[in-house]
């Protein structure tokens, strides 16, 4: 099948949007998830996704030849203010070609303004013929979604055909370590969440005493290889995400570098992610 990869441009922390699709041209890719993640990159307000800078990004997009599938913007949607933010967020997307935009659920404390608001947001993704995919966190809290059984508890719940996950397992090493209390493990835990899917993000972790590294794929300790065998048998569409600029200490929260990573280092780590993603998955994609 013809499937979508992207890359998230969450390596790219620090660069401009259009130096990062210059890179990804010169890596040959065709898909690029735009990353507005709090933490994650750096530091943004709402007027970042107004129309004038849809169109800016909507023409950058166009020039460069690279498609935008998929779009990464978290927030919990528990926040008395979601429903503004995220629709906001949604519209920036829809306006970049994005058919999925990921995001966190929510805390657990905020469930009751969860349920409240994913009604009015399900509803707007359904009018601009998106999907919202809720992504497993990372940090450690206790969220709707620390695991995959969680996560598909949840869509069960909810019943909505516009509100699916988009599961992580390289999250889920650190949120739910496999050896701590209510831990499992990653790739497991991602097959388990597959069918619940309307997108997935492949991540992998080394784990040290000093805490969690993103790594290119195959290089961590997540089994990526069997998640991308278990991808291949779906129509899932698919993110290689690798935050290279942070890590997460042993407490799970993340730390930035100083510095943006160098352009020639996530060259080359995108460039052997995809090498693995073809070897595993194998079929044709895009």
């Amino acid at each position: 099948m013809n499937r979508i990869v992207s890359i998230s441009a969450a390596p790219y922390d620090g660069y401009a949007f259009p130096q990062v699709l210059e890179s990804l041209a010169r890596c040959n890719v065709k898909h690029v998830e735009p990353a507005f993640i709090v933490g994650y990159t750096e530091a943004f307000d709402e007027a970042a996704f107004g129309p004038e800078n849809a169109r800016q990004y909507a023409g950058w997009l166009s020039a460069s030849g690279i498609d935008c599938y998929a779009f990464s913007s978290h927030i919990d949607l528990g926040r008395a203010d979601a429903v503004e933010v995220f629709k906001g967020r949604m519209d920036f997307a829809a306006r970049l070609g994005a058919r999925v935009i990921n995001t966190n659920a929510a805390a657990r404390s905020n469930a009751a303004g969860f349920f409240a608001n994913i009604e009015v947001l399900s509803r707007h993704a359904e009018q601009l013929d998106m999907v919202i995919g809720l992504e497993n966190p990372g940090d450690g809290s206790d969220n709707l979604i620390n695991t995959a059984q969680d996560g598909i508890d949840l869509v069960k719940r909810l019943g909505n055909e516009r509100v699916r996950l988009n599961y992580d397992a390289g999250n889920t090493i650190s949120h739910r370590p496999p050896h701590g209390a209510g831990g499992v493990n990653p790739a497991d835990d991602a097959l388990l969440a597959m069918p619940y899917c309307a997108y997935t993000h492949v991540k992998d972790v080394r784990v040290s005493a000093q805490g969690y590294f993103f790594t290119p794929l195959g290089e961590g300790d997540i089994d990526c290889a069997a998640i991308l065998h278990a991808v291949s048998a779906t129509p899932l569409n698919l993110s290689i995400e690798m935050p290279l600029r942070l890590h997460r200490g042993p407490d799970a929260k993340p730390r930035r570098r100083d510095e943006p990573v160098p352009l020639a280092e996530l060259e080359a780590a995108i460039s052997a992610s995809l090498r693995f993603v073809e070897r595993h998955l194998g079929d044709s994609h895009n």
